[in-house]
């Protein structure tokens, strides 16, 4: 089913090919094609690369049904590492096999965002809705829906929502909740975690997708309240793979009309350093460098990605930064001498302190995703720019 899925969205984007090929209006004037990178947030980009494996356990999970793990998934990742894109990505998924999504970020009113999102989506699938018409709509923090000759909902959140899962069963309906940004601070939260725990073990048809900085779901499975989430699948997001990024980046500008040189890409990828957020930067700017231009050359690559840096510095380096602590920031320091990998013993000789502190700082820094370990005791920056960005703030 994922197959089908990427042969939908490649579909998507050839439609739009067609579209923006057509003749001009008028002979002899360049046509400006339209940039296909997406580097908004929560954007599905045509091509989701690098997470093809996850997303065909989730896609299989949404036909396998009850019993199957991932129907319980908590990914993590640090900002601009594409966990809004996977979430929206995978709600499209679960609707291609007949589920519906409930879709919120984790905010005070999220419970009573998924009982609205659920009702609405159900409503081509209840008959008790058949013949209700949406009477209006009141915008607030979340939008408020309601409903002409319904009665007024009574009971707390699970009985509300095990009324709705009860109609949902009869036509053998699926749903899907996702919930981005998670917080363990958050009641509401807390307490979602606790009914979907009943919501399995009493055999519902139902989903739960979690997305969240890794120190915020690292947090929220630590909290004894919601202690059944961990055992749910866990994923951590990770960088992409070069080759992927490579051939995720060739068929966007390839599908969008256009050509790039294999130099000019090979500098392209370089600069996206397997940062999923980065990859739609660098491709929305050289792109637009010069947007009538039948090919990408690598003066486009040159200045696009110049100017991806330091959007990406502003977008995301600077929010990183922002929540360390001064002890993050002596471990971080510590790590510059090397070019690349960092062993523990050597930061924690250039700290000054003995390894198990060090070890604190590393696992802080591990959760954040600015650092990551491949091989046990060495550790490198994981965010593109950071060790660029930090040592400007240090000397600053």
């Amino acid at each position: 089913m994922v197959y089908a899925k990427v042969a939908k969205v490649c579909k998507r984007c050839k439609n739009s090919q067609r579209m923006m090929l057509a003749p001009p209006f008028w002979k002899g004037i360049a046509m400006v094609m339209h940039n296909p990178f997406t580097p908004s947030f929560g954007i599905i980009p045509p091509y989701m690369a690098g997470r093809e494996d996850l997303i065909e356990e989730l896609s299989n999970a949404f036909s396998n049904g009850l019993g199957d793990p991932n129907l319980s998934t908590i990914v993590s990742g640090p900002r601009g590492s594409g966990k809004t894109a996977l979430l929206s990505f995978v709600a499209e998924e679960a609707a291609s096999q007949g589920w519906i999504s409930a879709n919120t970020t984790a905010a005070t009113g999220m419970l009573e965002d998924i009982l609205d999102q659920a009702t609405v989506a159900a409503r081509d699938f209840l008959d008790s809705l058949d013949d209700k018409k949406l009477k209006g709509i009141t915008i607030g923090q979340f939008v408020g829906f309601e409903w002409e000759n319904e009665a007024p909902r009574s009971g707390n959140w699970r009985t509300q929502m095990n009324a709705l899962l009860d109609q949902l069963a009869e036509h053998e309906v699926g749903l899907l909740i996702t919930v981005d940004e998670v917080r363990v601070d958050l009641e509401e939260m807390r307490q979602l975690a606790r009914v979907y725990q009943h919501f399995v073990r009493e055999g519902r048809k139902v989903a739960l997708l979690m997305a969240g900085l890794p120190y915020a779901v690292s947090s929220l499975l630590s909290d004894e309240s919601v202690s059944f989430l961990r055992r749910a699948r866990k994923h951590a997001l990770g960088r992409i793979p070069d080759n992927d990024v490579r051939d995720a980046m060739n068929l966007t500008i390839v599908q969008g009309g256009r050509a790039i040189s294999p130099a000019a890409l090979d500098t392209a990828v370089r600069a996206v350093d397997g940062f999923p957020y980065m990859m739609q930067l660098v491709g929305y700017r050289i792109w637009a460098e010069r947007p009538a231009s039948e090919e990408i050359s690598p003066d486009d690559v040159s200045r696009g990605v110049e100017l991806a840096r330091r959007e990406m510095m502003e977008g995301i380096l600077e929010c990183a930064y922002r929540e360390l602590s001064k002890g993050d920031k002596r471990f971080l320091a510590a790590m510059l001498p090397d070019a690349k990998d960092s062993s523990l013993a050597d930061i924690a000789e250039r700290m000054g302190v003995k390894s198990n502190y060090a070890s604190q700082y590393k696992r802080r820094l591990l959760e954040q995703g600015v650092i990551g370990e491949y091989q046990k005791g060495y550790v490198r920056f994981d965010m593109p720019s950071f060790r660029e960005y930090l040592q400007t703030q240090l000397e600053g």
